[in-house]
Order: C-alpha cells, then structure tokens, then sequence
C-alpha cells in the first residue's frame, strides 16, 4: 500500500439513484483534494446518469456504474437496462468490489449511505478491513429528523457498519449548527470516531466560458430546484408570481436535468410569454449563474446551502418535506438565526404571497452579516485530515 502523499489515491463512492446532490458534494472534495495534493488520483463510481455532463480536474476520473432509480413507491428499478433489480445490483456490487481490489485506494471515502444503495457497498467494507485503506463515511449536516432517520438504519443495521467497518465518520457541517446523529442510539466508539468539519465551501470554476453560460445581461434572481425531480411545484409557484407581477426583477429559472418532460415543456411555454423570466433545462456551471444572480430562490438542499453562503446571496429557499424532512431542519435553523428567509410549499401556494416573498427577498441581508468564517471551513478540514490519515 502506498503510503506518501506524492504517490496516493482517493476512491469516492457516490449511490446517486436520482438527482444531483451526491455528485456535486463528491465532485467537489475531489477538486479541492487534487488542487492540495499533486500526487493524488481519485476515482468517483456513482450510478449518476448524467455525470459526463460535468467537467473534471486533472487526475479526477470516473466509473459509472449501471443506473438504478426510485419510484414514486419507494422502491427500486434498473433504469437503462431490461434486466432484473437483483441482477442490476449484483453488476453494481461486482463493479464496485472489483474497482477497489485494483485500485488500491489509500482512503474510501462513501458518500451518506452506509451500507450503500442496497447494501451493495458492504462487501468492499469488508473487503478493506484487512488492509491499510481507511473506510470513511461522509454525512450531510442534516439527513432527516431523528425519527424518521432512526427507523431508517434499524431497518437497514447500520450501527454495526458504524462501529465495524468505517474508521471515521466526517460530518459535512459544524457540530454548534446541526448534529445529523442526535437522537439516534450511537454507542461512543462511533461518537469518538465523528468528526465535524464545516460547510464545504464552493468557488467559481476558473477556465470556464462565460459567453457560453446563458447569464443574463441584466439584474437577475437565479430560480432552481437543484436536479429538478421534485421541483414541479416551486417552480409553478414561482412561475405563477411572475404571470401575476410583471414588475418583479428578472428571473433566470434553471428546471434541472430530472424534471419530467411533460412539466419542463409546460413551464418553457408559460415562459415564454414572460419578457421578465428566462429558463434554461440544465447548467453544469450552477456557481457562476448564482454567483452573477441578485438573490436565489430555491429548495435549500445541501449544496444549493452551500454556494448560497459561499457566494453571500440573499436566499428565499422553499424546502421539501418528502421523503425526508432534511431541508425543512436546514431551512428552519438558518432562518432562525436570519441566514435565509423560507416559505412552506405544503401552504396553499397563493400567488401574491410569493410576489410578496421576492420582494422582500431583495431587502433582504446578507448571510455575510453573520460571521461565517468558522463554519465555512469544510474544504479545508477534508485535505488537512486526508493528509493526516494517508502520510500514518
């Protein structure tokens, strides 16, 4: 096993049934790694359908494995292959186990699911629990309430993973802000192994095309629902805010790669009549739209939080609250301590009253009013302990 940080290797696990969050987190801490680390190679395997719309440093590469997706029923199926789930996962398991023998990694890191989607991340656990690689698991600030997360990994037995398999766990957030275990019956050998790190901090891709970005020329509000998948009804509400008020500032809407055709096509046309409102399907280049925006309406998942205080937007975000509860717990806290305002998309959806949310979103402080130098500091926790793991 090789031991030196000039000669090291990162192999990142990423489920990614559906949307966009897993990815962009992983994407991410690759970058800032390789950008600290010459030496450094790391391989993402995810079951992402559209990660080669994404653009990747040097020495980040990636496997995809076959791709699954959830239905509306919680359940599971292949999504590009007439072959059954059971075997669509055996490939994925094999892929997985197979990659890691050859690849060797110094440290793997899993991105928020444990035992991985159908446990198919187990084996490769097991598998390393006899070498020199180090098991990470990698969870967001806030997975869902207690409650709802606790029958979750009862019925998963993930605390036998925790306390076996992973020697570290990185919480993607500050302990003062959100513990995502609390509740949640821990034994202290997986309390002692849980480190915080901060918010993963996002900067604006350097040697990107800015002609080729679709941003606005004038002042803007970026409107988006992340992957889009179940972002139908914000953005109808927001849209519908539009129709009514042909005085709002602009609005880029950016529908998001997963929202279904039938609706995507539906918002184009009621856009298209709109002379305040542009829309786009998809950007691989999220930063620097937010970063040229006024203000941000949005879902408030995890990495949408993220480039909101990176970038020091004024933010109305709308959370969803199925299937999990993680962004209504996110949005609740900022708003408390004034980071971000939130309206309930489980309300009746009146018009005026998102008119009235956009106006007051542009009066709106800043996150910036707030010291945020100590929670915006993920990025560089990740790489400091990476090289500490990697150079024992």
């Amino acid at each position: 096993m090789r031991s030196k940080l000039n000669n090291s290797r990162l192999l990142i696990y990423s489920h990614d049934s559906f949307g966009l969050g897993h990815l962009r987190r992983c994407r991410t801490i690759a970058h800032a790694l390789v950008d600290r680390y010459k030496g450094l190679s790391v391989l993402i395997i995810t079951g992402s359908p559209i990660i080669g719309r994404f653009d990747f440093k040097a020495r980040v590469d990636f496997i995809r494995i076959p791709g699954v997706i959830k239905l509306h029923n919680g359940e599971y199926t292949s999504l590009g292959l007439l072959i059954d789930l059971a075997d669509t996962l055996a490939l994925r398991e094999s892929i997985i186990l197979n990659t890691s023998k050859v690849f060797k990694p110094d440290i793997f890191l899993v991105d928020k699911e444990p035992g991985g989607l159908k446990d198919e991340v187990i084996s490769t656990l097991a598998y390393f629990k006899d070498t020199d690689t180090k098991c990470i698991l990698g969870l967001r600030d806030v997975m869902d309430s207690p409650e709802l997360l606790k029958k979750e990994w009862q019925k998963k037995n993930v605390m036998p993973l925790l306390e076996n398999l992973y020697d570290e766990l990185w919480v993607y957030g500050p302990a003062e802000v959100s513990n995502p275990l609390q509740g949640l019956d821990v034994k202290q050998i997986v309390t002692d192994k849980t480190l915080f790190t901060g918010y993963l901090p996002r900067q604006l891709p350097k040697q990107v095309d800015i002609e080729s970005l679709n941003i606005p020329d004038r002042p803007y509000i970026l409107v988006t629902p992340g992957g889009g998948g179940d972002g139908v009804e914000m953005i109808d509400w927001v849209l519908r805010a539009y129709e009514s008020s042909p005085t709002l500032m602009p609005a880029l809407f950016v529908l998001g790669p997963f929202m279904p055709a039938a609706e995507r096509n539906e918002f184009l046309n009621r856009a298209e009549l709109l002379p305040h409102v542009d829309v786009i399907t998809f950007s691989n280049h999220l930063e620097h739209l937010m970063f040229e925006a006024e203000a941000v309406i949005a879902m408030g998942g995890y990495n949408t939080f993220c480039e909101i205080l990176s970038f020091d937007k004024p933010a109305l975000i709308l959370p969803r609250t199925q299937p999990r509860e993680e962004q209504l717990i996110r949005a609740r806290n900022a708003a408390e301590v004034g980071l971000l305002s939130m309206l309930d998309l489980d309300s009746e959806r009146l018009a005026e009253t998102m008119v009235d949310g956009i106006i007051k979103l542009l009066q709106q402080d800043k996150p910036s009013k707030h010291k945020l130098d100590k929670l915006l500091n993920g990025l560089d926790f990740l790489t400091r302990r990476f090289g500490e793991l990697v150079a024992k």
